[in-house]
């Protein structure tokens, strides 16, 4: 099932720092590579002071750990540093403290949104796909993680795509 792209928790005129967290299985392939990639494309822009970029895995096997050594490196060749430490989502902080929570898959979704305590912290999960502009007909960001380079080239590739997207929504106020 996917979201409805009109966020009216976004502040109107940036003038607040708007807060996203992506969030994967793990926190170690798909959501700290869309964190890494999302900063690198705010720090371009100028946008560090008016947008916060975190990410965190539904489950907490990897917490302190970087991010899986195979998305670093094809990360790495195409000039993004991946230096986040693994993190578990918590439902007490994180949706009081993000403004929008982007997943990767149906499961991420629905393992957040199920920890939702009230519908507008449930409006707050958001599949990052929807930002997509030269992928569209791709709903999920699958994981990486069992295949080959191949496969995190083209998860890098869609998340590239959709971060971009996201940007640009941000910027032109398709969100606000």
């Amino acid at each position: 099932m996917m979201c409805q792209r009109t966020c009216s928790f976004f502040p109107v005129n940036m003038k607040d720092k708007i807060k996203l967290l992506f969030v994967c299985l793990g926190n170690i392939c798909r959501s700290p590579a869309a964190h890494g990639i999302m900063q690198e494309f705010v720090d371009r822009e100028g946008l560090t002071d008016r947008i916060y970029v975190d990410s965190a895995g539904v489950a907490g096997w990897h917490i302190g750990e970087l991010p899986d050594r195979r998305m670093r490196s094809h990360a790495a060749d195409r000039g993004y540093a991946l230096m986040h430490r693994g993190r578990q989502f918590d439902a007490k902080t994180d949706f009081s403290a993000f403004d929008l929570i982007l997943v990767m898959d149906e499961e991420n979704y629905s393992d957040i949104t199920h920890q939702a305590h009230n519908e507008t912290e449930r409006l707050k999960v958001h599949y990052l796909a929807e930002y997509m502009q030269h992928h569209r007909g791709q709903h999920v960001i699958p994981d990486p993680y069992y295949g080959g380079a191949d496969h995190f080239e083209s998860v890098i590739d869609l998340i590239e795509d959709a971060c971009q997207g996201l940007l640009n929504a941000i910027q032109d106020g398709t969100i606000s």
